[in-house]
């Protein structure tokens, strides 16, 4: 049985990612502190804090793949709008298929950040009541 106190440290080990949304590498960096802190108070608080942490490392890692794959079709979207100019008639056509991908391409990292801000508010309130909460999509960086 956990104690609110317990409760209310791994909800704001949960939460606390959401400084990401304000600081780079904050949704990493401040879950890892106050994990750190909190670690030694009790198991509840220890397990928290690593899931939190390895959840947030392992969506950093899933946008930063997906963003070196978004790359090519970036540029390649662009190199070819860039092509079609036409400076006689300062007209500029635009691939539709080149602009699809990169449009696509916003619109799966922008759902990447909502999947990640609706699991970190669930493990937050089910911390908050004191139930263990695990991740899904999630890599063990730390064990």
């Amino acid at each position: 049985m956990t104690t609110k106190n317990e409760n209310s440290n791994a909800f704001l080990i949960h939460i606390s990612a959401f400084a990401g949304y304000f600081f780079p590498l904050g949704g990493v960096i401040a879950p890892l502190i106050f994990w750190q802190v909190k670690k030694n108070e009790s198991e509840f608080l220890d397990k928290q804090g690593k899931e939190a942490v390895n959840f947030n490392l392992s969506f950093l890692l899933y946008s930063i793949i997906l963003g070196l794959t978004f790359i090519p079709i970036f540029f390649g979207s662009l190199f070819n709008a860039i092509e079609r100019i036409d400076y006689t008639h300062n007209d500029i056509f635009f691939d539709f298929p080149s602009m699809l991908g990169f449009f696509g391409g916003i619109s799966l990292i922008g759902l990447l950040g909502i999947i990640r801000f609706v699991f970190i508010i669930l493990a937050a309130i089910r911390a908050n009541h004191g139930e263990y909460y695990k991740y899904p999509l999630t890599i063990k960086f730390v064990k």
